[in-house]
């Protein structure tokens, strides 16, 4: 299967979920245009109390369709921007890239992938009780795996589209394992 794009999805303020949309455009070191996580400096709440001069590693929040199916399956009621991601993929695995792996999306945007998302109490508060479980789980060796996607940064912009495909546009020449971001 192709990797492409199944949904988009923005907000202009800070809530969990976000409103699907046909498209999105995306601005090279900002984000997307209208996000409220959209900046050159951190925007996630929790991490603006840390450190407001942060650089923002979280400008596009990447999430693979098929957790969202796994989270179904599991009698989760979830479907693309209910984790408040901003680009739902499909066949690609976002969790097996390395940080700085960069991704085209359509035509024309290019993001570098900066890290994991780590999943936090607003989902299970949101979604429901134990949806955030579903998020995680144990690899082999006892180590937490995290599924809620992945963090990225625009490297170059442009507008993206429900449908379009996404390509890796290039891979460290090392391969770095993704930490939370």
């Amino acid at each position: 299967m192709d990797a492409r794009i199944i949904a988009l999805a923005t907000d202009d303020a800070h809530r969990f979920s976000k409103p699907t949309r046909a498209s999105v455009r995306l601005i090279a070191g900002i984000g997307i245009e209208g996000d409220v996580h959209a900046g050159v400096m951190v925007k996630h709440r929790a991490r603006v109390k840390q450190d407001p001069d942060a650089l923002n590693l979280r400008q596009v929040h990447l999430i693979h369709a098929e957790l969202l199916d796994e989270m179904r399956e599991q009698g989760f009621s979830v479907g693309p921007g209910d984790l408040g991601e901003n680009v739902t993929t499909q066949g690609i695995d976002l969790l097996g890239l390395s940080s700085g792996t960069r991704l085209r999306l359509g035509a024309e945007a290019v993001v570098e992938v900066t890290g994991l998302r780590n999943p936090c109490r607003l989902i299970n508060e949101n979604i429901a009780k134990g949806a955030m479980a579903a998020t995680l789980d144990r690899a082999p060796d006892g180590s937490l795996v995290r599924k809620a996607g992945v963090m990225a940064i625009v490297v170059s912009g442009g507008e993206v589209r429900a449908g379009d495909p996404i390509s890796i546009e290039s891979r460290p020449e090392t391969f770095v394992a993704m930490e939370p971001v």
